[in-house]
Parts: structure tokens; sequence; C-alpha cells
């Protein structure tokens, strides 16, 4: 073990850890998920590039000795590379406003630094966690940059996956666009369409939350690094707010840029309530995409039964047989989580005080946990579900060709009227719309095949020759 001192006291350190005894009291007083934070690599690898950052600018400004500068250096190239991620020990959610995850990450770096100057672990008189490695810098410039920055690498990793995602429903709606179905409207018989078509829909509308997602993500360029405590300023020297988030947009290869007024920045959360907002939006239309996918596929037999997901895996311990549409559940069940998140982080984003959020720990673990979810949502459902799905041909044929929604493409030959009639008399007499719109001479057979032909294309214009001949 080894001593350290705080303003309360002297507490025993392991002598193996490179955290300290700021990081020691966190983790006792915030024994809350058991997640720590070196479980965010984004986060780890943010912070990480702050800190080098700032020790170039404050060894630009004449603040900052090169030696100490090296060292500093040194340590974040190593952290933000993968090392030292199980020294970063504070859970994730926190009282503080994220001091402890600043102070874990200062006495981590300070700690590895001295190693890189000669000395042991706990030697702060050489390289000190405050006196250098947070100097020029408060938590509450450091902690929200670096949230903004890794909440920026998780929504464009989202991104990413969301467009595999859409290219799935893409190739789908090529696969299927000759493939002729009913369309259906408050789950009623609605008029024909291509099962295509209604995979390119879902397609196009993951492509628009994925254009608003990047929109959101474009106000989390804007940092408050240099303003220290409450975006004045204070014991930071002149120049170095501009000097710092140009190195540290270098480092990271983000369009960082300082807040035109440090005051707002560092006591606003608006973006990340916009931000949330995006991933709420993305989660809805999945779970709605998925919801469709589940009510197609129903049945198999006594459902819709028109298109069949992949089976995955058995679906009862007790039923033979049973094969369940496991994915989109998934899906679903990430889609509430981040309706949940979101009303997480609208609440604390509108619980703060005057110049800070303290809870800008939980907006981050809210917003982190929505992207990677979601990221992991749209990769299996693309992989496991998506590509693997084949359309019932035979069944989406006879429920177009069924069903009184064929009544609205003869509307031109017959009349609404007469339309309405058919309607009544085919379900009162159980019988097929086509055989009855014939049978009361409305339109000749020829020119009863030549319209639907005209409606479903070639393919469905020999279901319905075929058909007609065997009737």
């Amino acid at each position: 073990m080894r001593v350290e001192r705080d303003l309360l006291g002297e507490r025993e350190v392991p002598a193996a850890a490179y955290w300290g005894i700021h990081t020691l009291r966190a983790r006792e007083n915030f024994p809350i998920t058991g997640t720590p934070i070196g479980s965010k690599p984004f986060l780890i690898e943010a912070l990480a590039s702050v800190k080098e950052a700032s020790a170039a600018a404050n060894g630009e400004l004449g603040h900052l000795d090169g030696d100490r500068v090296r060292a500093i250096t040194a340590a974040c190239e190593e952290i933000r590379g993968g090392m030292l991620r199980d020294q970063f020990v504070v859970d994730v959610i926190q009282g503080g406003a994220g001091t402890s995850t600043n102070m874990n990450a200062n006495e981590v770096i300070a700690n590895r630094g001295l190693e890189h100057l000669g000395h042991e672990r706990g030697e702060y008189s050489f390289l000190h966690p405050n006196e250098h490695v947070n100097r020029s810098q408060s938590t509450n410039d450091v902690y929200a940059t670096a949230v903004r920055i890794a909440l920026a690498r998780g929504a464009l990793r989202l991104a990413e996956a969301t467009e595999v995602l859409r290219a799935a429903f893409v190739a789908k709606a090529d696969e299927f666009a000759d493939v002729i179905k009913l369309g259906r409207t408050q789950l009623q018989d609605a008029v024909p369409m291509t099962l295509g078509q209604e995979f390119a829909g879902y397609a196009v509308m993951l492509g628009e939350d994925r254009e608003r997602l990047l929109e959101a993500v474009a106000l989390l360029h804007e940092i408050n690094l240099g303003g220290t405590a409450i975006g004045t300023g204070l014991a930071a020297p002149p120049g170095y707010a501009e000097a710092a988030a140009e190195r540290l947009a270098a480092l990271t290869e983000l369009p960082l840029r300082p807040a035109p007024d440090l005051v707002e920045a560092t006591q606003d959360a608006g973006a990340y309530v916009q931000v949330s907002g995006a991933l709420k939006r993305l989660a809805v239309k999945l779970s709605k995409v998925c919801n469709d996918l589940r009510l197609l596929s129903s049945g198999p037999r006594a459902g819709l039964g028109e298109i069949v997901l992949p089976a995955v895996q058995v679906g009862s311990s007790l039923m033979p047989g049973k094969v369940n549409p496991v994915i989109p559940e998934v899906v679903n069940a990430i889609a509430f989580e981040v309706v949940g998140h979101d009303a997480t982080v609208t609440m604390a984003a509108e619980a703060g005080q005057l110049q800070l959020n303290p809870f800008v720990p939980l907006i981050h673990q809210a917003i982190s946990e929505s992207c990677e979810h979601l990221a992991a949502g749209c990769g299996t459902l693309a992989q496991r579900c998506v590509g693997g799905i084949v359309a019932n041909r035979q069944k989406l044929v006879e429920n177009a060709l069924g069903s009184t929604a064929v009544l609205t493409a003869l509307i031109p030959e017959i009349g609404y009227r007469a339309g309405v009639e058919l309607a009544a008399a085919a379900a009162a007499e159980g019988r097929d719309v086509r055989d009855l719109a014939v049978a009361r001479g409305l339109l000749s057979e020829a020119r009863l095949e030549e319209v639907l032909a005209g409606v479903f294309g070639g393919p469905a214009s020999g279901a319905v020759a075929g058909e007609d001949k065997e009737r």
C-alpha cells in the first residue's frame, strides 16, 4: 500500500494502482451500477485526448515544462491506444458533475506519467494530478468536453450501423420489386402494392433518421474547454481555450470548436436533449418496422404469413415446431429502453441549476447506452433477420387478388356505388368480387383481366389469368 492525502485526510491506496485517493473515495461513495467508466472506451479515449491537448496548450503557452508535457502526452497516448482501461474504476453513475471521473483520469495519467519520468507511483511532487495534469482545467469543462466527444463517437458508430440496416432493406426491396401484395391501413385491406415498395419504405425511413442523427451530432462539436469552472476561464491563461481546442480537434479528427459563450456552454444541456431526441425518433421507427415484420410473418398458418423470417432458435420449451420472431422482438425491447433513456435525459437536463448541470454523468450513461444498444440492434436485425427474409409469394398474391380492395382498381370502370354494392354482396355471399363483377355484367372477363393486369403488372397478370381459367 501507499499513503495519499487529500482535503479530508490520509488513506492507504494499493501500491499497484494507477488511481489514487480521490478515485478511492469515489469507489466507496458510488457503488451504484457496478459498471466502471473503463467499460466506456469512447469516454476514456476522449478524456485522454482532452488531457493531452491541454498539456500541449499549456506547454505552448509556457505554463508547463517540456518534461511534464512529454510525460503526460506519453501516458495519454497509451491510454488512447487501449492501455490501463482497468484503472478507470469509478462508477458510470455518480454525484459531483463528473469530478470523480476527471480525478480518476488525472490520477491514472499522473502515475503513468511518473513512470515515464523515472519515478514511483504516488510521487506527486514530480507530476501532480491537479497541479500538472489538470492545469488550466476544471472538471466542468474537461468532463463536458470529453462527454461530447464520446457521444459524438457513439452516435457516428450508430449512424454506420443504421446505414448497414438501410442497405439490407434496399437489397430486399430490389429482390421483392415484382412481388404483388395487399397494402393495409388500420390493419384492414387497402390497395395493392409490391413487397418491394413496402421494404423500400423502411429503407427511406432509416435513411431519414440517420440524417437527423447526424444533424444532432453536429451540435456536440461545440465545446466549452477553457471555460474552467463556470465558463469565465478563471485560472486558465489567455489563448488557452483556442490552443487546446485546436490541438483537440487535430487529435480527435472531429470538427471541434470553442463555444462562442463559454458561460452558456458550461450550463446548457440542449445538445444532449437534441441527440437523445434523435435517438428516440430512430428507436420509434425501428420498433414500428419490427412490429410490421412480426405481423407480416405471423402464423405461419393462422396469421398473415406473407413473409418468412429466418429461424434462428427454437421458440418454445413445450410447443413442438414453434419458432418466434426473436430478432425483431429484441430490437423492440431496445427501442423501449431508448425511450426511457430519453425521459431520463430530459429530466436530467432540466435539473441543472445556475452555472452548471451536475447530472451530465447520468446524461452520458443514458445516451451512450442508447447508441450502443441501437447500433447492436441494427446490426443484429440486418444480419440475422432482414437479410434472410423470404417472400411467401403464393400467399401474397392470394391475399391481394381475393380482397375487396381489388374494387378500388375497378372504380374507374364500374363507379364507386357499384363497388360498394359488390363489396357488400361479396361479404354476404362469401364470393370473390371479381366473379361478382363479371356475373353482374359490370365488365367483361377480358376487361377485368386487362384492368387488373395493369394494376398488378406482368407476374400478377399471369396469376389472374391462371385463376380465371381454373374458375
